[in-house]
């Protein structure tokens, strides 16, 4: 399964918090980063995007625990748009069906 995961600052986090977290991030790595096909960050530095493929969700929330005192994250799973769209078809051909 693929996961879209999103980060934003915290309110009210402090310019020696951030030093923090940056020194956290620097020592930190994810426990498969082969899992990460997309990992990048806001250019506004306010937070960043994974996409990240794992039949183990466990796996997402060992690699964000670390980080949330400073950030909120959110996971979204996700499929490939084809076969999302696909199922959106069959939805509607079955709402079509009902009278």
């Amino acid at each position: 399964m693929k996961y879209a995961v999103t980060w934003e600052l915290r309110p009210n986090v402090t310019e020696e918090a951030a030093k923090r977290s940056l020194t956290v991030f620097g020592k930190w790595s994810p426990a498969h980063p082969e899992h990460f096909h997309a990992f990048l960050g806001r250019i506004d530095g306010n937070g960043g995007f994974a996409v990240v493929e794992t039949d183990d969700a466990t796996e997402i929330a060992k690699d964000t625990a670390p980080f949330t005192p400073w950030f909120e994250f959110h996971v979204y799973p996700c499929l490939e748009i084809a076969d999302l769209a696909a199922l959106q078809g069959e939805g509607l051909a079955f709402l079509e069906s009902v009278s």
